[in-house]
């Protein structure tokens, strides 16, 4: 479960506030750097998320949501709790035309909760304009940033403009740190199963070419991810 989090003016200092011109290349430059240190992917989504309400006109609130096939949403991260409760009252127990939307265009607005049909969710938590944008997307779920304010109409074409130079930056450390521990966690694999083919050879006696075989086997045997069979094989041999 993603812990909750408060947006505070003091977390990124460098910000300047609803940038604009030449504000919003150097605020996007900021927003970029801090999005790449990020040293996991949820770490990147929990910064998108907090930036946005820095670089993006009038955002107040804002999260990162999961979109299944059949609009199940699930929330990722968001600023505060009136952002989950949203989302969670959304949350696949009813098909919506916003979500649906995201499938086809990387942007969906709600201008007027109050005069919108749907939407007495948000109005209800007073929460009147929202704006999602596409993050990524399959053909099974899409991962979409959400941005919502109080006051209706807070989304135009120009705050939209800066939501997608937005969304651009987010996706791209997005794809990086995720490539970054894919990376990680192929060297870890790769050793993991060295040490316990190393383990394997000394036990049995047997060249390397037959110590891997053997875990292969037992992989398939146990329908168990070769990984797994060798962090068993390290994990009894540390403890034993």
């Amino acid at each position: 479960m993603p812990k909750r989090f408060v947006v505070a003016a003091s977390d990124f200092p460098d910000l300047p506030r609803f940038p604009v011109g030449f504000e919003l290349a150097e605020a996007l430059t900021v927003a970029s750097q801090q999005l790449h240190e990020a040293p996991t992917p949820q770490g990147t989504l929990r910064t998108a998320a907090r930036l946005a309400v820095h670089i993006m006109p009038g955002a107040e609130h804002a999260g990162v949501s999961e979109i299944e096939r059949g609009n199940k949403l699930r929330s990722l991260v968001w600023t505060d709790e009136v952002v989950r409760s949203a989302e969670a009252r959304h949350g696949g127990r009813e098909q919506h035309g916003h979500w649906d939307q995201l499938w086809h265009s990387p942007v969906a607005r709600i201008t007027d909760s109050e005069a919108e049909d749907g939407w007495d969710v948000l109005s209800a938590l007073g929460l009147r304009s929202a704006l999602s944008l596409r993050l990524r997307s399959d053909r099974r779920r899409l991962t979409v940033l959400t941005a919502y304010a109080r006051k209706p109409g807070v989304f135009d074409e120009a705050a939209t403009r800066v939501g997608r130079l937005f969304t651009a930056h987010v996706s791209l450390a997005l794809d990086s740190v995720t490539v970054r521990e894919q990376l990680t966690e192929a060297m870890h694999t790769r050793d993991l199963i060295g040490q316990a083919t190393g383990i394997l050879m000394e036990r049995q006696g047997i060249d390397a070419a037959a110590a891997f075989e053997s875990l292969v086997r037992a992989s398939q045997r146990e329908n168990v991810k070769l990984r797994d069979i060798a962090r068993r094989i390290v994990d009894t041999h540390n403890t034993s």
